[in-house]
């Protein structure tokens, strides 16, 4: 497939999808373009993608984090992913690695591209028949959203609120609660910018 067929695209985000119970959209924005594409992923999914794209390291690795050591041990290295086709609502994607191509769900292709840094590329066929043009300009970046934040009076009060959202923070990592840690994250986030 020439270059010309392929469209470079960045993740713009992720949110929660209410029309897939459990799952996110993963959103992909074209890089020389308006186009959005919007992906259906499993929850397990977004939140390696979500966790890896924060630099929340767990403390034992994840399924992609396995398959990057996997690929990286016996001497492979991923080159590039490619979302290459859409089939009864199905997309299907390849992982470029040094001298093969692997079938791959895209999103688990994602949450390796993001390990890697390596570049998303999408058929133009798959952009023409799925993207959709924003009519906003960039949204925020969506993470997925997870448990309900704990209330001020569970908060022990002699630990500023930074403190007591860092404390949490750890813990849900240390527990591998990594959909509260992203949660928890983005509260320190919002408190971070309010009080700066």
């Amino acid at each position: 497939m020439s270059s010309e067929d392929k469209v470079q695209v960045d993740i713009l985000g992720l949110s929660s999808s209410q029309s897939s119970g459990g799952a996110y959209a993963l959103i992909l924005k074209e890089v020389s373009g308006a186009r959005r594409l919007p992906i259906i992923i499993g929850a397990f999914e977004a939140q390696s993608i979500a966790l890896e794209m924060e630099g929340i390291k767990p403390p034992r690795p994840l399924t992609h984090d396995l398959m990057k050591n996997l690929i990286e041990t016996l001497g492979g290295d991923l080159i590039d992913v490619f979302i290459n086709e859409l089939k009864d609502g199905t997309f299907f994607a390849k992982l470029n690695l040094d001298t093969q191509e692997i079938d791959s769900r895209p999103s688990d292709a994602i949450a390796l591209a993001v390990r890697y840094g390596a570049p998303i590329f999408v058929a133009e066929k798959v952009m023409a028949e799925a993207s959709f043009v924003s009519e906003t300009e960039e949204p925020e970046k969506m993470i997925p959203p997870t448990a309900k934040p704990e209330t001020d009076e569970a908060i022990k009060p002699q630990l500023s609120k930074y403190e007591q959202l860092q404390k949490q923070l750890e813990d849900a990592i240390a527990k591998e609660d990594y959909e509260k840690a992203a949660q928890i994250r983005d509260e320190i986030k919002k408190y971070q910018a309010r009080n700066s």
